[in-house]
C-alpha cells in the first residue's frame, strides 16, 4: 500500500503517496500500518451511550415497543447516575475501538454522554433529551426545566464535545413544548435531534389517536390530542422541521414525508439494525438519498442493537436497502460508506471539520486492517470495507491528531500519543 496522510497538530496537511509525503516532510515521524486502509473516522449519528449497561437486558420485551421503553426507564432509575456513567464509558470505548471518532449521542442524563466522550477523547454532539412530557398543561414548566439544565451543562462544552437538544419524539413531547423548543432552537442556533416515524404504534397514535400509546395516556391521565397526520407532517405543522433537525429512524415515511424532509433541509439518522431488531421495518434509504436528504448511520443503543459497529451497520444498511420490497435501486458500497463518514458529518453539521480526508480538516481517522483472509483479494476498497470488514479489523482510531485507540491493547491517551507527521 502506498498511500498516506500527513498530520500536523490536529489537522491534515497533505494526502498523497508515501514518496510524495516523504519528499515534502523528510523530518516527520512515520507511522507504518502495513496493508491497511486509512479512512475518515466513522461518524455514529445516533447513539444512546447512557443505556450501554442495559445491553441484552431488554431483549425479552422487544416485541412490545411501549413495554420496552417503560422497562428501560425503570432499569435506568435502578442503576443510578454512577451505574449509567460506567456503562457509558464502556460504550464510548467500544465505539473508539470500532473506528468511531464522533458520536451524535442522545441522553436523558446529558452529563453522562458528555463525560464519557470527554474521558475517551472522542468528538461528539450530546443531545440533552426531554423528560416524558406529552401533556400541554406542563409545557412551560417542562421547557424552563430543560432549558435550565441545558444551559448549565453547556458551560462544560469543549472544543471536541458540544451540546444540543433532543425533544424525544412526537408521541412523548406535547405540541406546545415542541413549539417552544423550535423557537429556542432557531433563536439560539441549537441543533435538535428527534426520534420520528419509527414504529407502527407511533403511526397509529398520530394518525388515528388509537393504540397502545393512546391507552397508556388514558390510564395515566395525560392530556394529549392526536394531530391525525403523519409524524413528519405534524413536525412541519409545529415549525419543528424549520429547525432542520436530525430525524432518527424515519422507517415509516410516505413519499410526501420525504418531500417535506428534503424541502426543510432536515437530515436523517438511519439505524437499520436497531429497526430490524425491533421488527419496525426498513427505512427507504435510497429514496431519502435520491431526494437529496443528508443521511448518516447510527447504531442506536446497544440495548436495541447489542453492538456499536459502524462497519457492520454499513453492510447491513446496504443489504437491507437492496432487499426491501419497494427498493428503487441498489445502494453501492461507496455510497453507504460515505453515509458512515461524510454523510454523518453533514448530518451533525460538522462536514466543514471532519468526514473526509482533505487538507485543512481535522485529523479524525480510522485505520482498518485489510490483511484478513475473509477480505482478500481486495478488488474494490469500498466493497472490502463495507462487505468484508467489521470493528475487529480496526487497528487505530485518531481524533484531532490524537490516537485514542490502538489494537495492540495499549492506552495511547495515557501516553499522550500525538500524530505529528506522515502516516
Amino acid at each position: 500500500m502506498d498511500g498516506g496522510v500527513a498530520v500536523e497538530g490536529k489537522r491534515i496537511v497533505r494526502v498523497g503517496t508515501r514518496r510524495e509525503l516523504g519528499a515534502e516532510f523528510p523530518q516527520a515521524e512515520t507511522r507504518e500500518y502495513g496493508k491497511a486502509a486509512i479512512t475518515p473516522g466513522l461518524v455514529n449519528v445516533h447513539s444512546h451511550l447512557e443505556i450501554t449497561a442495559m445491553r441484552g437486558a431488554l431483549d425479552a420485551v422487544e416485541d412490545d415497543f411501549a413495554a420496552w421503553l417503560l422497562r428501560l426507564n425503570a432499569i435506568r432509575t435502578d442503576l443510578g447516575e454512577e451505574g449509567v456513567l460506567k456503562g457509558a464509558l464502556l460504550g464510548a470505548r467500544e465505539g473508539a475501538a470500532a473506528g468511531v471518532t464522533c458520536f451524535g449521542d442522545i441522553g436523558r442524563l446529558g452529563r453522562v454522554g458528555l463525560e464519557a466522550l470527554k474521558a475517551t477523547g472522542l468528538r461528539g454532539i450530546v443531545f440533552q433529551e426531554t423528560e416524558f412530557s406529552p401533556d400541554n398543561r406542563t409545557a412551560k414548566d417542562d421547557f424552563l426545566d430543560l432549558a435550565s439544565r441545558f444551559e448549565r451543562l453547556k458551560q462544560e462544552e469543549t472544543e471536541l464535545v458540544r451540546l444540543a437538544l433532543s425533544p424525544h419524539s412526537p408521541y412523548t413531547v406535547g405540541s406546545e413544548l415542541f413549539e417552544l423548543l423550535a423557537q429556542y432552537s432557531i433563536l439560539n442556533r441549537i441543533p435538535l435531534s428527534i426520534h420520528a416515524a419509527e414504529s407502527a404504534d407511533e403511526i397509529e397514535l398520530l394518525a388515528k389517536g388509537t393504540g397502545r400509546f393512546s391507552a397508556f395516556y388514558e390510564r395515566a391521565n395525560v392530556e394529549w390530542a392526536s394531530p391525525f397526520s403523519t409524524p413528519i407532517e405534524y413536525l412541519e405543522r409545529l415549525g419543528v422541521l424549520a429547525t432542520r433537525p436530525l430525524l432518527a429512524h424515519c422507517v415509516r415515511v410516505t413519499e410526501n414525508d420525504i418531500e417535506r424532509i428534503a424541502a426543510n433541509g432536515a437530515s436523517v439518522a438511519h439505524c437499520p439494525k436497531s429497526n430490524a431488531k425491533f421488527g419496525h421495518g426498513a427505512a427507504p434509504l435510497e429514496k431519502l438519498l435520491d431526494a437529496g436528504i443528508t443521511v448518516g448511520l447510527g447504531s442506536d443503543s446497544v440495548a436495541s442493537n447489542n453492538v456499536c459497529d459502524l462497519l457492520e451497520e454499513s453492510r447491513f444498511a446496504a443489504l437491507t436497502a437492496r432487499n426491501r420490497g419497494d427498493s428503487a435501486r441498489f445502494i453501492a458500497a461507496k455510497e453507504i460508506f460515505e453515509c458512515a463518514t461524510l454523510g454523518g458529518a453533514r448530518a451533525l453539521g460538522l462536514d466543514g471539520v471532519i468526514g473526509s480526508l482533505e487538507e485543512g480538516k481535522e485529523a479524525d481517522l480510522a485505520v482498518i486492517d485489510i490483511t484478513q483472509e475473509a477480505q482478500n483479494p481486495v478488488s474494490d476498497i469500498y466493497a472490502a470495507l463495507v462487505f468484508s470488514s467489521n470493528a475487529r479489523d480496526v487497528m487505530a482510531t485518531i481524533v484531532a491528531g490524537n490516537e485514542v485507540y490502538r489494537r495492540d491493547g495499549t492506552d495511547p491517551r495515557r501516553a499522550g500519543d500525538k500524530l505529528n507527521g506522515a502516516i
